[in-house]
């Protein structure tokens, strides 16, 4: 066991996890067994324990006050309608909100939804207990941002874990009606400058990829092909259905549309993609070597679409093959920028990759058909060869 200076006040350490230690005052004893109060910090973490016993300290002080304050005589004690040391809020608390969120909402969702939520209201009740939505306060806050930072979250993920937590709580107040103010609704959260700036892969490195994708033949890498010369995003593609592969027709496409194990982004996210080139060289091989429903049953099933390791896989390959700097969403940056480069209108640009449209002008009509996209994405064939990259004699 070791009390060294340089441990956070009120912690000590024991097989290498800091405990917190600290004294019932006097005047308190009486409401405990012990004289002292000792709890594992569950972490070996100097900083956490910083923090954690900074966030123990603070709730013992408030309820020592409560203690002591109960003890006084109340002012006109005799009116009072409750003991004046009683929570006074019926409000729902933060794991019923959530429960009652889980009711109304959940219908249909995929399991992430779920496990996502819960991760980000245990947070809140690790730091602050399970209280009524209406007892925390924007100290409280601040205390919890400050506890996920020294817990490790990055900026992004700081921001998110706000965002599901204020999503709860908004939805249970407006669902029931309630008066009460979102205390984590006007907390200052660091802005995200950890996320990295994602780059169009270069003609060069595309030349590299193509050619590896056409060398090793396999599922990983049909999964990059085809997003190759369509734009999609990951999470589309990994979500594919066989069924959304139309290879039969005068001009092959895929037909995007949303499924119970991948919704699609956005509105404007549902739409057909012409195949030309890699992608068409992809869908074919997939065509021919998929068996059951799904096109990368690697990465989805009936329950849920994994893009996160298909993420993680593919763009750990990239980096070996085409450079440190690039990963597999830089192919659909590079697919807008081709399509500039060719003089396709804007607003095809949008249709073609599931933008969302930057007018309300542009949601009039049905858009562009399916020979019109062909036209401009087969200039991108020609644009192939003038960057020296080659297609598979399949095709």
């Amino acid at each position: 066991m070791s009390r060294h200076s340089k441990h956070p006040r009120y912690t000590y350490t024991k097989d290498n996890i800091y405990y917190f230690s600290r004294s019932v005052p006097a005047d308190l004893r009486c409401f405990y067994l012990k004289p002292r109060i000792i709890q594992s910090l569950r972490t070996s973490s100097q900083s956490r324990a910083t923090t954690a016993s900074k966030v123990f300290a603070s709730k013992l002080d408030d309820y020592w006050l409560g203690l002591r304050l109960k003890r006084l005589d109340v002012p006109a004690a005799h009116l009072l309608a409750v003991d004046p040391g009683t929570n006074l809020s019926s409000l729902p608390t933060i794991e019923d909100a959530l429960e009652t969120y889980f009711d109304v909402i959940g219908q249909g969702r995929q399991k992430l939804f779920f496990t996502t939520a819960q991760r980000y209201i245990t947070y809140l009740v690790e730091c602050l207990g399970n209280k009524p939505i209406d007892s925390y306060t924007s100290k409280d806050a601040t205390v919890l941002r400050e506890w996920l930072i020294e817990k490790g979250l990055s900026n992004s993920s700081l921001q998110r874990v706000f965002s599901g937590i204020k999503a709860v709580i908004n939805f249970v107040i407006l669902e029931q009606g309630l008066e009460c103010q979102n205390a984590f609704g006007k907390v200052y959260l660091p802005s995200n400058t950890d996320a990295k700036k994602r780059y169009a892969v270069t003609p060069t490195n595309m030349a590299k990829i193509n050619k590896e994708c056409i060398a090793l033949d396999d599922d990983i890498r049909w999964l990059v092909a085809i997003i190759f010369d369509t734009g999609m995003r990951l999470s589309e593609a990994a979500g594919l259905m066989l069924s959304d592969l139309h290879l039969d027709k005068e001009i092959p496409y895929i037909h995007l549309i949303p499924h119970s194990h991948r919704r699609l982004k956005t509105a404007s996210s549902e739409r057909k993609i012409p195949l030309i080139g890699l992608s068409l060289w992809a869908a074919k091989r997939l065509k021919q070597h998929s068996t059951g429903l799904y096109c990368f049953p690697r990465y989805t099933n009936s329950e849920r679409c994994n893009s996160n390791s298909a993420s993680a896989a593919i763009n750990k390959w990239i980096k070996t093959v085409a450079g440190p700097n690039d990963v597999v969403h830089g192919l659909r940056h590079s697919f807008r920028d081709r399509l500039r480069a060719v003089e396709a209108p804007t607003d095809m640009i949008d249709q073609l990759g599931g933008w969302a449209l930057k007018s309300v002008g542009q949601g009039y009509g049905d858009g562009y058909d399916l020979e019109l996209l062909v036209k401009y994405l087969g200039r991108l064939a020609i644009d192939r060869k003038i960057k020296n990259i080659s297609l598979p004699t399949s095709i």
